[in-house]
């Protein structure tokens, strides 16, 4: 593992972006950053805290989750951003603070995982189940799944037609069979991890599943399509809590860590490993943008 880049609190969210680099997060201290292939960290969006998961939209931009779901368009040169679009609020209400991991499918649909209670961030409340919205490219949303404990990372199998999705609270990752109208089925438990607790997850094109192991797990862990434990690769610190493939051939596997167990309020960081297989690229979001 080649770290890159360090000084962070709790680095999420990670997106490659073929014309930027990679794209990542900072839970803790705020902002979304950008390191480019000279290793330089840029930042994109400022300040914006509590982003756990983000895709990249056909129209120039980043979808990112936290309180809301929200599309923030690229800035321009050197000017600022555009004016922020939500795209699905929180309902604290019923149940729903915000919002952690996301991601898009073929369609450009975007699915997101809402939270019960802030994992990070002291809200008041007693740990509650969460679960999954689907926004449609239409613009509309609705709730897909429930019963999450603690939802984290999600992705798709090569053919589309299974949905991953990381549960910390339960070391679960389910699968969901999808529908063609982007419906999930009950979840069922495609793995249960012993060492750390599964957070965000990537898929590669042989079907693999790869999952970053937070709670002390060191690393990430791979999974064969049919649950079967494939292989390990350690970070040096003990909370790793995302990944993405990218490079130009997606065989780069960038690891992100966050800073409990490190030393240091600042221990989060960015890695990188060539690994012998692809990732699958990404969908981009198409959901409409009602400005």
């Amino acid at each position: 593992m080649e770290p890159l880049a360090q000084g962070f609190g709790l680095v999420e969210g990670p997106v490659w972006d073929d014309q930027r680099g990679l794209v990542f997060s900072d839970v803790l201290a705020g902002g979304v950053y950008v390191l480019d292939g000279d290793g330089r960290v840029g930042t994109l969006f400022p300040h914006r805290k509590g982003v756990g998961g983000m895709v990249q939209h056909a129209e120039g931009g980043m979808v990112v989750s936290g309180r809301e779901i929200s599309f923030k368009p690229h800035p321009r040169g050197a000017t600022e951003a555009g004016a922020t679009v939500q795209l699905l609020d929180r309902d604290p209400e019923r149940g729903n603070v915000g919002y952690n991991d996301i991601t898009a499918d073929a369609r450009g649909r975007v699915y997101a995982g809402f939270l019960g209670n802030s994992p990070v961030f002291q809200d008041g409340r007693a740990p509650a189940d969460g679960g999954l919205f689907l926004i449609d490219v239409d613009g509309s949303a609705r709730q897909v799944a429930s019963g999450s404990g603690l939802t984290n990372g999600l992705g798709f199998s090569p053919d589309g037609r299974v949905l991953y999705h990381s549960d910390s609270r339960v070391r679960t990752v389910w699968r969901y069979d999808v529908a063609a109208d982007g419906s999930l089925s009950e979840k069922a438990p495609f793995v249960v991890t012993d060492t750390g607790v599964p957070d965000g997850l990537a898929v590669a094109v042989d079907g693999s599943v790869w999952v970053a192991l937070a709670g002390g797990g060191h690393g990430v862990a791979t999974f064969a399509p049919d649950g079967s434990a494939r292989g390990f690769l350690r970070i040096p610190v003990p909370m790793c809590t995302s990944l993405c493939f990218g490079g130009r051939d997606l065989r780069d596997l960038y690891v992100v860590s966050g800073s409990e167990g490190s030393g240091s309020e600042r221990g989060g960081a960015v890695y990188r490993t060539r690994v012998d297989v692809a990732g699958l690229p990404v969908p981009v979001a198409r959901v409409r943008l009602a400005r």
